[in-house]
């Protein structure tokens, strides 16, 4: 009979995999802000084509370690990954739900995403959309039908309401530059 995984020996992962999933963790963090999903995934992924026959409870270990690692080091926080991303995706030019859903993806927690995206105006980042698209009050020629038309479906695929879409494009040059800086400045990199 085999005794359960929690007394069999083979199943711990061996300090050399330890060692490595704290070295691999270091070396992913460095490169680049993760989520704690995205990094126990990696971490899986790599331990299963670095070690030969690794057990699922080896994997889930090396993947806990890692995540520790990365919460001990204070460079693994899925709040601070969600603020960082929402800040650069409405200074971007995107929407609300198109932030969420991304992040969604990332394995942030629902409740994080809700947070980080409550003080965000979609009609800010629908004027960023518009400026650099050159769409509404950003047009350089006078929009006919067919334009709008293709300006609103763009809007539409950026995650933004119709009415918002219509309000952007209704607007003149003046009022949406004065909507975008009582909104937190020009957007732009002066």
């Amino acid at each position: 009979m085999i005794p359960p995984d929690d007394e069999n020996p083979d199943v711990l992962p061996t300090p050399r995999m330890l060692a490595w999933a704290r070295n691999s963790a270091a070396y992913r963090l460095s490169r680049k802000m993760m989520t704690e999903r995205e990094l126990a995934t990696a971490i899986e992924r790599k331990a299963r084509q670095k070690f030969e026959g690794i057990s699922a409870s080896q994997l889930a270990a090396l993947s806990a370690a890692a995540i520790d690692f990365g919460r001990q080091m204070l460079v693994l926080d899925d709040n601070t990954y969600a603020e960082v991303k929402v800040r650069s995706a409405v200074s971007s030019g995107r929407s609300k739900r198109v932030i969420a859903q991304k992040l969604a993806q990332k394995g942030v927690a629902r409740d994080i995403v809700e947070e980080k995206l409550a003080d965000t105006d979609d009609l800010r980042a629908a004027l960023i959309f518009a400026r650099k698209r050159a769409f509404g009050p950003f047009a350089r020629k006078v929009v006919d039908d067919i334009s709008r038309n293709k300006a609103l479906a763009a809007f539409a695929r950026q995650g933004f309401g119709f009415s918002l879409g219509a309000r952007v494009m209704a607007m003149d040059l003046e009022e949406a530059q004065a909507v975008l800086e009582e909104t937190g400045g020009s957007g732009g990199w002066f």
